[in-house]
């Protein structure tokens, strides 16, 4: 069992910049892929970011290449999302998730089996 608490959303301005940490207990962190989705209101989860278990993967959604990292510390138990030259389209709710089978690096949120309960990202234009 892995659960997992999201930190570092807020308000911020176009063109602006967060950093999101997801902070997860459990001795197994380290063999587990990891991800991170939104959704924004009224629309439908949207896969963002996934970093496989050793960090040496990782893949983007399209909106969201050459602006926002995904990293991982597993001596830490944590993964990141740095988000740069954010938009108003980016406001969502980011949720971070993890994948027991390690290796696929998904952008398929039924392939994740934990999740968090989500930290909310607003960029104002």
């Amino acid at each position: 069992q892995v659960q997992l608490v999201e930190s570092g959303g807020g308000l911020v301005q176009t063109g602006g910049s967060l950093r999101l940490s997801c902070a997860a207990s459990g001795r197994t962190f380290s063999r587990y892929d990891m991800g991170w989705f939104r959704q924004a209101p009224g629309k439908g989860r949207e896969f963002v970011a996934a970093i496989s278990w050793s960090g040496g993967s990782t893949n983007y959604a399209d909106s969201v290449k050459g602006r926002f990292t995904i990293s991982r510390d597993n001596a830490k138990n944590t993964v990141d999302l740095q988000m740069n030259s954010l938009k108003p389209e980016d406001t969502a709710v980011y949720y971070c998730a993890a994948d027991r089978s390690s290796g696929r690096v998904s952008y398929y949120s039924h392939f994740y089996d934990y999740w968090g309960q989500g930290t909310q990202v607003t960029v104002s234009s």
